[in-house]
């Protein structure tokens, strides 16, 4: 065997490998670049999945980031369970070939419980008194200590929201160096999520972005050399592109208006009630998942949907099928945005009953993904002020909720969630060594059957 590292760098694409990132340019130049067809959904959980299975979501079992679990009528979003995701993982393939191969999962998205040897995850405390505490998951336990002793505390609050920064980024390529020094895993796989933030707040406008691009070029810089120090193969590798996308659809508020959503009141807001509606979308990005209840309402919200300024496509049971997405898990419908639209969660009608988490980063409460959360409201005069504030009541002991993140979308610039317009603005995989096909770009399905090849092919 010969240990590999896998560094997962969120949202680079061939296009923007150039004079911002000059050590990857650099490092690619005297390997191998070739792009990665995407798949659908382009999503961070699905395309994860795929990468470790070898199959599509309708094998694997994770058709977005969440999706509406029928049996306890919840939408759930960014669970960290590995026994999700269905199919035969890449680390257990490889313990059949031998029996001493270990695996170290740095951040990759169903980490926990896993079967991989060692991992680690984001996993913040939830005070009864409402405080969310930046923490994290760490098998072996001592782990999560040991890494938070060195490195500080998990900085939560700088690897999501509007404060994130290259900190959140930095602190995970630091814990794997931790991580390969002590376990010496065979097989690294590192998540590396900084410039996915940039590009979704300005879409890929690398005159945006450009510090975005240098901040982990560095980061690559330093993790790649310690890798390659103890001779060990590295991949970099991404998961989608992001395109420019500023026209926010809201297909709930169209079910809604036609009387398909229900909603509950809870202190003034509105909540969604999935139970009880007969049709609603849990939007990811540029694809949403429609749950119908009745049967005989498919074709009816299908059509009504189809309408939407905004829509490119809804898939039926045959599109579902076709695009490798029929698996239960997967909405009666799925609807595809067009290249510069994405859909929103939003349900309510009247801002005035938007429910209290709307304005907070709360991604766990949201009935689908907001990225909006990555943005301060701009009709706050001061929000830093007001930020500051609200964590002087949180230290005083009050409760208090901090309200600073836009509900209307309008600041989000760049998306993903469709197959991308060309090779050039998708995925990537480079690597130094001899194990991608010669022609054309790649099938995410093949990419666990080459990180193998790095691993048992030494020639």
């Amino acid at each position: 065997m010969h240990k590999t590292a896998v560094i997962n760098v969120v949202g680079l694409t061939p296009d923007l490998v150039g004079e911002h990132t000059p050590f990857l340019s650099e490092w690619f130049s005297k390997g191998a670049l070739t792009p990665v067809n995407g798949m659908m959904p382009a999503v961070t959980n699905a395309v994860q999945a795929t990468y470790l299975t070898g199959a599509a979501p309708s094998e694997h079992g994770i058709v977005a980031n969440g999706w509406y679990f029928r049996d306890t009528a919840e939408v759930r979003f960014w669970m960290r369970s590995g026994r999700l995701m269905q199919g035969q993982k890449i680390w257990e393939l490889a313990r059949r070939r031998d029996s001493n191969f270990s695996c170290a999962n740095l951040f990759w998205r169903y980490a926990a419980y896993s079967g991989c040897d060692y991992n680690v995850i984001e996993r913040p405390m939830y005070r009864k008194d409402g405080v969310k505490v930046p923490d994290i998951y760490a098998n072996p336990m001592p782990l999560r200590d040991e890494l938070q002793d060195k490195l500080g505390q998990f900085p939560l609050f700088h690897f999501w929201g509007p404060n994130t920064s290259i900190k959140g980024s930095q602190w995970i390529a630091d814990a794997a160096k931790i991580v390969e020094k002590k376990y010496n895993p065979t097989l690294s796989l590192v998540y590396l999520p900084h410039l996915d933030y940039g590009l979704q707040r300005h879409g890929p406008d690398t005159t945006k972005v450009q510090q975005d691009l240098s901040e982990i070029d560095q980061v690559c810089r330093d993790l790649i050399g310690f890798y390659e120090s103890r001779d060990i193969n590295v991949i970099v590798l991404s998961e989608y592109g992001i395109s420019a996308a500023d026209q926010p659809v809201s297909l709930n508020r169209v079910l809604r208006e036609n009387g398909f959503i229900t909603v509950r009141e809870e202190l003034g807001g509105e909540v969604l009630d999935p139970g009880a509606s007969q049709a609603f979308a849990v939007a990811d990005h540029q694809l949403a998942h429609i749950y119908v209840q009745r049967p005989d309402k498919i074709n009816h919200v299908k059509k009504l949907l189809a309408a939407v300024p905004g829509v490119d496509k809804i898939l039926d049971k045959a599109g579902k099928k076709e695009w490798g997405l029929d698996h239960p898990r997967s909405g009666e419908l799925v609807a595809i945005a067009e290249p510069k639209a994405w859909f929103t969660y939003y349900y309510w009608l009247d801002n005035n009953k938007a429910p209290d988490f709307a304005p907070t980063v709360d991604i766990h409460a949201k009935p689908g993904y907001d990225p909006a959360e990555m943005i301060l409201d701009p009709d706050i005069s001061f929000p830093r002020i007001k930020a500051g504030f609200t964590l002087l009541k949180k230290k005083l002991g009050f409760r208090y909720i901090l309200d600073l993140i836009p509900t209307n979308g309008d600041q989000v610039k760049g998306s993903h969630g469709r197959i991308p317009s060309s090779p050039q603005t998708g995925p990537l995989m480079g690597t130094r060594y001899s194990h991608l096909p010669p022609s054309g770009p790649l099938e995410p399905t093949q990419i666990q059957q080459i990180i193998l090849k790095h691993i048992f092919d030494t020639g």
